[in-house]
């Protein structure tokens, strides 16, 4: 593990409760695993990592989202997801291959929506052509798509 991604797993495993964890199981359940952290801890340690690890290029951005991605634990998503959230001025059309396999994996609606509306939407907002157009295309493909977290995404935006 990098040091940024072993620094916010670290904090979000410190800041989580089990009492917490247990309730979210119950609330989200479907396959994550939970460190019972909240959702402030999540902002907050992405928010200390940035400070702890300024100036990040666009493909650590999204080397370290993809890091904390891979573990199937719910706050670690929500880390990545806030990570984007953050850096989204520094995101790229190109980006939406990364979003799509998030969303394609995300398991439950709680990660599935603020992927969408917080990191694909203003992504898309700020696209211009001819990025805009292909964007468009992939987001019309998610419309169409059997995976329903793609619709759905589709569908928020």
């Amino acid at each position: 593990m990098t040091e940024p991604a072993e620094f916010i797993d670290r904090t979000l495993q410190a800041e989580g409760t089990e009492e917490r964890a247990e309730a979210d199981a119950d609330r989200i359940g479907v396959g994550l695993k939970f460190y019972g952290a909240s959702v402030g801890a999540v902002r907050g340690a992405i928010r200390d990592a940035d400070r702890r690890y300024p100036g990040m290029s666009h493909d650590e951005v999204t080397a370290l989202a993809s890091e904390l991605w891979s573990e199937p634990v719910y706050e670690r998503r929500l880390a990545a997801i806030v990570l984007l959230q953050r850096f989204v001025a520094v995101l790229q059309g190109s980006d939406l291959t990364r979003v799509e396999q998030f969303l394609r994996d995300a398991r439950v609606l709680e990660l599935v929506d603020p992927l969408a509306i917080d990191v694909v939407g203003p992504l898309l907002d700020r696209l211009e052509e001819p990025d805009a157009t292909r964007a468009r295309r992939i987001i019309d493909r998610w419309s169409e798509s059997e995976d329903g977290n793609l619709r759905r995404a589709a569908g928020l935006l």
